[in-house]
């Protein structure tokens, strides 16, 4: 087997395993901090050479824009607190016009009736009235013509064909009369 001797020690086999891994596992953290301190100190220097003036420059121009933006978002809210005032006063009006109206509809509805109630009373007036004077000249009518078929009933020298309601020429039975 081989042997290998270091600082005074001898290593055989497995023992020599662990010596090799032990190296490499302290070679690749030596590196690894190698580099790591590399990319620090390239940060290092790129964090001293930054210009912190164009920095602030953009940040006040950034700042600039938000501030319009947000004084643009205040007009828009101002606009539309505007705009849903006036669509509120809108809608009142309305709403108040249409209670107007329809407090005129109940008013004009009720003087239709009024109206319809009155007229129809009238006619009603009107019929009865006419139909009484209608009666009353029906009455008085039958009463002349009662009198004149009393009258002639009562003149003795009337001669009068009952069947054929008329008058006849001789004043007798009503023969001789075709």
């Amino acid at each position: 087997m081989a042997e290998v001797e270091f600082g005074g020690m001898t290593f055989k086999g497995g023992k020599m395993m662990v010596l090799l891994t032990a190296l490499s596992t302290l070679g690749g953290a030596s590196w690894g901090a190698f580099e790591f301190y590399a990319d620090y100190m390239d940060m290092k220097e790129i964090v001293a050479n930054i210009d912190t003036t164009q920095i602030e420059i953009r940040n006040k121009i950034i700042e600039q824009k938000i501030a319009a933006a947000q004084g643009s978002v205040d007009e828009a809210i101002d606009y539309s607190r505007s705009i849903k005032n006036d669509l509120r006063d809108d809608f009142n009006r309305m709403e108040a016009n249409v209670d107007r109206v329809e407090d005129q509809n109940r008013e004009l509805e009720d003087k239709v009736k009024d109206m319809i109630d009155k007229a129809d009373e009238r006619f009603d007036n009107k019929r009865e009235s006419l139909q009484t004077d209608t009666e009353i000249k029906i009455n008085a009518l039958e009463d002349r013509l009662n009198m004149k078929i009393q009258a002639v009933l009562d003149n003795p020298l009337a001669s009068f064909d009952f069947d054929k309601l008329e008058p006849t020429a001789s004043g007798g039975s009503g023969e001789g009369k075709d």
